[in-house]
């Protein structure tokens, strides 16, 4: 069989993006030897400078990047592959852009399959989710976001698969997010007060640099509202109930300075919640869909220390599916929900992914 070359146009290279073209860099003989596959990154780029390789980029990636680099628009991007002849194209979006969400669709329409990283194009209004997807099947292109819920865990996989196969969905709950799972589950287990656990926390790197992203519980609502719309819920980021665990005298409308010297406010409220829930119970930061009432939850709940959200622990994610055919025993995905190394494999699956799907494709039509 003959092997086939996957152009991967990267938007992106902080953390993953970065560790994503490592990754690959690593592996590139394995997927050419065992998969037949040659991936190659022909462009990539930060948010305003770009590096064109036309024979992919090589081992010294980095300070090539930094001495040729220049400014571009998408239409050049478009412009160069269209002019190099090409083929295979995926974009792939390793940032956090709202900007960059904008050329999805002129991408798709360009030949561009895309995989993102970035979960804001699933949780923008739903007629935006609506027209990517008809011009994704227009165009017959494919949009991958598997990292979009607990970076490499098959979550986004695994329910659009039970959906798909005419399965009932009940309920989805778990703990979306790896650093207020390491911030509770250090809290359940230490006699230390809540700031102190907050700052090691956002030492250590688990945290968002300001962490009131976190404790806002806007990041587990987007994580949600993306599984909620995979089975068919069309619901939007306003109609999720977040129970934000910031306080009234201390939450996003102080400035960074206020808020950093302030965290100990935080210490009262939540010893109280932990001291006066029933004994062996610990307090979880949950997200909750309810299938059947189409209502969807973020809230702070007390669980027992033996069920399995009181049993978790380091940064893991854990989500609990509830379907029709399991009844009262959920499917249960767990383990780590956030870091670099597992997102940016994750992303690289959801590569390899495409390119089977390329390949298949080549197959029918030769």
């Amino acid at each position: 069989m003959s092997t086939l070359r996957i152009n991967v146009i990267l938007f992106g290279i902080g953390n993953v993006g970065s560790t994503l073209i490592n990754q690959v860099l690593e592996s590139q003989q394995f997927f050419l030897e065992k998969r037949n596959i040659d991936l190659r990154f022909p462009i990539i780029t930060n948010s305003t400078v770009a590096f064109f390789e036309k024979d992919g980029i090589k081992n010294q990636w980095e300070s090539n990047f930094q001495s040729t680099a220049f400014p571009y628009s998408i239409e050049d991007i478009v412009e160069y592959v269209q002019t190099n002849n090409l083929e295979n194209l995926i974009a792939i979006d390793a940032t956090a852009s709202e900007e960059l969400i904008k050329f999805y669709i002129p991408l798709i329409q360009n030949g561009f399959s895309i995989v993102a990283a970035n979960k804001k194009a699933n949780t923008l209004h739903n007629d935006f989710y609506k027209e990517l997807r008809r011009n994704l099947q227009k165009f017959d292109q494919s949009f991958l976001y598997e990292t979009n819920v607990g970076a490499g865990l098959p979550v986004v996989q695994t329910i659009n698969e039970l959906y798909l196969s005419g399965e009932k969905i009940t309920k989805i709950r778990g703990v979306f997010s790896g650093s207020l799972s390491y911030i509770f589950n250090r809290f359940g287990n230490e006699n230390t007060p809540f700031s102190s656990i907050l700052k090691e926390a956002e030492k250590s790197g688990y945290t968002e640099p300001d962490s009131r992203e976190d404790l806002s519980g806007n990041d587990v609502a987007r994580k949600l509202l993306i599984l909620a719309r995979e089975i068919g819920i069309h619901k939007e980021f306003s109609d999720v109930q977040i129970s934000s665990l910031l306080l009234p005298d201390l939450n996003e409308e102080n400035t960074k300075a206020e808020y950093a010297s302030n965290k100990q406010l935080l210490d009262k409220p939540y010893e109280i919640a932990k001291i006066t829930q029933a004994e062996n119970h610990v307090l979880r930061y949950v997200g909750e869909l309810n299938v059947i009432n189409q209502k969807l939850e973020v809230k702070l709940i007390s669980t027992s220390k033996n069920s399995a959200l009181g049993q978790l622990k380091g940064a893991d994610n854990l989500i609990e599916i509830y379907t029709q055919s399991y009844g009262e025993i959920p499917i249960v995905i767990q383990g780590a929900g956030a870091g670099k190394q597992v997102t940016a494999r994750g992303v690289l699956n959801d590569i390899l992914k495409i390119a089977e799907k390329i390949k298949l494709k080549e197959s029918v039509f030769n």
